[in-house]
């Protein structure tokens, strides 16, 4: 229930970052998720990668 999810932030708008999810092939979707910016490390750029677990997103190097 509390996997591990990789993502990349594909775009940024305004107040909300929308991210693509990676597949289990390590490709990245082409559905977007709608997340606000406050609820992501301030430090995010466009192509950042975040993974999400335990309900926090945090970057990867």
């Amino acid at each position: 229930m509390f996997d591990k999810v990789i993502y990349v932030v594909n775009r940024l708008d305004g107040d909300y970052a929308y991210l693509c999810k990676q597949e289990s092939d390590g490709s990245f979707g082409q559905d977007e998720k709608c997340v606000a910016r406050a609820l992501l490390p301030a430090e995010i750029e466009e192509k950042s990668m975040l993974s999400y677990e335990m309900l926090e997103y945090s970057m990867l190097p």
